[in-house]
């Protein structure tokens, strides 16, 4: 009876022990997740000096260059390796003139990727958008809408011109808009972009339209800066203020 009633409790204190062991390695697993998650998340940069405001401003610059660039799609990881490696002056895993042929090749085959998507998503919009009630497409491929009629003087190619206008990418990025600086715009209608010249010459004083302009009367396989990429097609609504 005695050798039972020990055995009883021997198992008992080591069912118990198992369950704590459990527990505690639990809680382990659970507190080293908890580690792992808050190594995973990304450092948070103070600016709180000089250098470090001008060593972001710099990475801003930089990486808004090279994705306009097409070359959204480098790795982050690598390319700060080498930034890292090149401030602390450590052996470098490719010599400055082995890189160039390979960035030269990479960004180009980048951007011919971006362009390629570019005239595509274009040709789509494009495509669609001209089945839009109110939608009148031109012999040139110009496409405008029409909010309000106007019923003032029409500007020839050689009048100048005072506009309102906004303009987005298809994706309904804003470039450029006077509206937003609240001041009209004035210039040449033969000074503009093709697409705007066609359009002005159309429009009465007091007109405002929609315009959707193809990339090959608007700024064509180059694009315009930063912010217009290479065949790019654009919308405007314009507002015509004044023939002056």
């Amino acid at each position: 009876m005695k050798r039972v009633l020990i055995l009883v409790v021997v198992l008992i204190a080591t069912g118990t022990l198992m369950a704590q062991s459990k527990k505690e390695l639990a809680a382990q697993v659970q507190k080293l997740q908890a580690e792992i998650d808050q190594l995973k998340k990304p450092k948070e940069v103070d600016l709180n000096n000089a250098n470090k405001k001008a060593g972001y401003g710099m990475g801003v610059l930089f990486a808004n260059n090279i994705k306009g660039q097409g070359g959204d799609s480098l790795d982050v990881e690598a390319l700060t390796a080498a930034i890292k490696d090149v401030f602390e002056k450590k052996t470098l895993k490719m010599d400055q003139q082995s890189c160039m042929p390979v960035v030269q090749q990479f960004m180009q085959q980048a951007s011919e990727r971006k362009s390629a998507i570019a005239k595509e998503q274009g040709k789509v919009f494009l495509e669609n958008n001209k089945k839009t009630e109110g939608v009148v497409v031109t012999a040139s491929g110009l496409q405008y809408k029409v909010l309000t009629a106007g019923t003032g003087k029409t500007p020839l190619s050689t009048n100048g011109v005072t506009v309102h206008y906004t303009g987005k990418l298809v994706d309904g990025t804003i470039f450029d808009s006077s509206v937003q600086r609240g001041q009209p715009a004035n210039f040449g209608v033969n000074q503009v972009i093709r697409g705007w010249t066609e359009a002005l010459q159309l429009m009465k004083e007091g007109d405002k339209w929609m315009l959707y302009i193809p990339y090959d009367l608007a700024y064509g396989e180059r694009g315009q800066g930063g912010q217009i990429p290479p065949y790019a097609t654009l919308i405007f609504e314009v507002e015509l203020i004044k023939v002056n």
